[in-house]
């Protein structure tokens, strides 16, 4: 298992920029609630050829709501509607051949039409449901009811906001600043998507309330201990063209 948190990983500024996008988006209002796990339970639901990225010995499994806005692809401008919607997604950190980047287990959204063509296009496990995710005053209160592809998972989240983190750890960058995403192509080949955008502003937060099941429709045992919670009111982002890993 790869570990612990490489030098490329945990650089807060991408090392590669993006120089033709496929998709340009904004991620807007995000918290970054994550849990520690045993590298082996989480290894055990990773496809071949990659290995959970670790910190201090440990898996770290994100629970990230955020509200995706003005998504647009070359030469178009910010799609209206289908463009803007909140999305939860719950993932992990790994690594294959020494490039670090993200795997999801699930993405959650209230639009249907940009859920089907993500699961064609980048074949990631986006979900389609009922989905809220609003700014309250100092707190994010986040609301998911899955519908398909299928109906048992939920969650209800609500973090409060705290003061701006001058200058993060290393432990931070390492949760948050990920420059790629994987998953699974055709014959179960992996995919490389590379992500770039500017240095994440940061804040300090705090898990008021969870109720949720998307960890165990992911297959991982609930959730224990004290999460690590971080907020950031977002970022401009550019995705590349997803390549054979």
């Amino acid at each position: 298992m790869a570990g612990d948190g490489s030098l490329r990983t945990t650089r807060p500024d991408c090392p590669e920029p993006v120089r033709r996008a496929v998709m340009k988006q904004e991620w807007r209002d995000l918290a970054y609630v994550h849990f520690a796990y045993d590298p082996a339970v989480v290894q055990a639901l990773l496809p071949d050829g990659l290995e959970v990225d670790t910190w201090e010995g440990r898996a770290w499994v994100g629970l990230i709501p955020f509200s995706m806005r003005r998504i647009s692809f070359p030469f178009t401008p910010p799609v209206p509607w289908l463009g803007s919607f909140p999305e939860i997604n719950v993932r992990t950190y790994v690594i294959r051949d020494g490039v670090p980047g993200v795997w999801f287990f699930s993405l959650d959204v209230n639009r249907l039409l940009p859920a089907v063509v993500a699961r064609l296009t980048y074949r990631l496990p986006y979900c389609w449901g009922s989905a809220t995710n609003a700014l309250v005053g100092d707190r994010l209160v986040t609301d998911v009811q899955r519908r398909w592809p299928s109906g048992d998972a939920t969650a209800r989240i609500e973090v409060s906001i705290g003061e701006a983190i001058a200058d993060p750890v290393p432990f931070e960058h390492f949760l948050t600043a990920r420059w790629g995403l994987y998953s699974r192509g055709r014959g179960e080949r992996l995919r490389y998507a590379p992500v770039d955008h500017p240095r994440w502003p940061l804040h300090r937060a705090s898990l008021v309330s969870l109720d949720e099941t998307l960890f165990a429709a992911a297959g991982l045992p609930a959730p224990t201990g004290d999460p690590h919670c971080m907020w950031s009111q977002g970022v401009p982002v550019r995705i590349g063209l997803p390549r054979r890993a």
